[in-house]
């Protein structure tokens, strides 16, 4: 049975005078002929997105959906009223929000971050922006450490709440943000810390000693760069710091402090000075 929502693998079975009969072996679904790919043959197999339309009837399309059932997606609001929004999904067919699955009043023009799910009873695709009701809160898929997918969602207190994986929900703390960041960004993150109850912590800097490598090595490009100095040091500002590497005060002395004790550069309070080969044999 052809899967509502999602991408299903096809066989072109036949045609009509409204496009093509895509066949899985269960079910049938219509193909637009807006919608099919150049040179496309009887018996060829072709991938699409299917969805219901209006009157029920099951149909497919061969245009990049801008989310599946199941993810959590950035979308804008085309159209909004009393009872609920629908939503820009990239193809012919728009998502409805009810209200009662709206987090705050969606109004035209706006984005949001959303769940996309299927109406059990109807089975067609709805959306909602209560996220925390589809977040997995356990049986987590990562240690601390590992490289995740993020997806921004919400800005709090505290820092920014990101969707991990298309799965759970984690805080980057505003304190430990040294690059901007936006509802609807998709970033690369790290684990940093699961707490007892569950709660994820997560960092937009690799953890622990490759992320000192990572800033040892950036630094070295730096001054490379930059015929060998640098001006900052040990007692450079916190900002300076950021505003040059990205990065806090704290990563900055760890990575040039190993490259001291490497014998790769001398340090000052307010510079740093690639050393010379022959320098650091002496």
């Amino acid at each position: 049975m052809a899967a509502i929502g999602r991408y299903n693998i096809f066989r072109v079975a036949g045609k009509n005078s409204d496009g093509l009969s895509l066949s899985d072996g269960d079910s049938e679904v219509l193909l637009p002929f807006a919608d099919v790919p150049p040179q496309t043959e009887i018996n060829d197999t072709i991938t699409a997105f299917v969805f219901l339309n209006k009157a029920g009837q099951l149909l497919a399309t061969t245009k990049q959906a801008f989310a599946e059932v199941g993810d959590f997606a950035y979308l804008a609001v085309v159209d909004a009223g009393e009872d609920g929004a629908f939503l820009d999904l990239g193809i012919s067919k728009d998502v409805y929000v009810p209200i009662k699955e709206q987090r705050i009043p969606m109004r035209r023009g706006q984005r949001h971050v959303i769940y996309l799910y299927l109406d059990r009873q109807n089975q067609r695709m709805l959306a909602s922006s209560r996220l925390h009701k589809y977040i997995e809160e356990d049986d987590f898929d990562f240690e601390v450490g590992d490289e995740v997918q993020l997806l921004i969602s919400e800005k709090t207190d505290l820092g920014f709440n990101a969707i991990i994986n298309n799965r759970y929900i984690g805080l980057l703390y505003h304190n430990e943000l040294f690059a901007d960041v936006a509802i609807g960004d998709i970033r690369k993150g790290w684990i940093k810390n699961i707490r007892i109850e569950g709660k994820i912590d997560l960092s937009l800097r690799p953890q622990g000693f490759g992320h000192v490598l990572d800033t040892k090595e950036a630094i070295l490009r730096a001054l490379k760069d930059e015929g060998g100095t640098i001006g900052l040091g040990d007692k450079s500002t916190p900002e300076e710091i950021q505003i040059r590497f990205q990065i806090s005060k704290s990563a900055f002395k760890k990575a040039i402090g190993g490259l001291y004790k490497e014998r790769l550069i001398t340090l000052s309070d307010y510079e740093i000075n690639l050393l010379a080969a022959s320098d650091a044999t002496n």
